[in-house]
């Protein structure tokens, strides 16, 4: 069996298998197991590996994640460019539920997340620009039928709870087009790992307090990410395909001239 990989995607919520003929692999961690077993597959001429974000079974609410754990399998795997797409509410009225999103900034509001690998040392990465600028190109262009919005700011909130309307008019207010609960630390960590990292949003929900009186529920979440499921399958298997095998972007420069207090897998 060949456990090695070159492209890694990490489902969200509804997306708990992408692969077909995919063979399954237990890694291990310094940091523990991530959250499934890891598939890897041939799609085209690319070794691609499918970790889905909260298990399965969905055991994981946005806060436990073990994001170090699957950012570190992912890497030891030999992947070296992630796609990442994930749900999130609107914060704008034309971004309702069934747009599709390609951010291009990140505003932290999580708490108590671990969200670096160096707790030793001085190892401060670059973070100005979160997401890789390859996978941002090739995502909108696999994506090119569903017409994506090509940036916005993704507002990260800690969950699992979702928005109040106070909350939610503020996050537009700073800048926000979208939010979520997983986007952070799961982008700093492969940052810190020199890996590409690109994410793609379905908008499931108008958040709280951007129209009306109507509150965000699971349910409502959960039904308008399974209606789009087959539509953000095709734009992942062939933006995978897509992604250029030499990487000539600055993620893999990202700890150029900076001293590890450990090796990297």
């Amino acid at each position: 069996m060949n456990a090695a990989a070159e492209i890694g995607v990490i489902g969200g919520s509804g997306l708990y298998a992408l692969l077909a003929d995919a063979e399954e692999f237990e890694v291990s961690t310094p940091y523990g197991p991530p959250s499934d077993p890891i598939t890897v597959a041939q799609v085209g001429d690319r070794r691609v590996a499918f970790l889905p974000r909260h298990g399965r079974d969905h055991r994981f609410p946005p806060h436990k994640i073990p994001y170090r754990a699957n950012l570190w399998a992912l890497r030891a795997l030999g992947v070296r460019q992630i796609v990442a797409p994930c749900a999130v509410g609107g914060l704008r009225p034309e971004l309702g539920p069934g747009t599709f999103v390609v951010p291009d900034q990140l505003i932290d509001r999580t708490s108590g997340r671990v969200q670096t690998f160096y707790d030793e040392g001085a190892v401060h990465v670059s973070f100005a620009d979160p997401y890789c600028p390859a996978g941002r190109a090739v995502l909108l262009e696999a994506a090119r039928d569903v017409e994506p919005v090509d940036g916005g700011a993704m507002v990260v909130v800690e969950g699992p709870r979702f928005s109040t309307r106070a909350e939610s008019r503020w996050f537009t207010s700073i800048g926000g087009a979208i939010v979520n609960m997983t986007g952070h630390p799961e982008a700093v960590l492969a940052r810190e790992l020199a890996l590409c990292y690109t994410t793609i949003a379905l908008v499931t929900d108008l958040d709280a307090g951007v129209e009306g009186d109507h509150g965000v529920t699971q349910e409502e979440v959960f039904s308008v990410f399974a209606e789009n499921t087959e539509r953000l399958r095709g734009v992942l298997l062939e933006a995978v395909t897509r992604l250029p095998a030499a990487r000539e972007c600055p993620c893999g420069n990202a700890l150029d001239g900076i001293k590890l207090p450990f090796a990297l897998p």
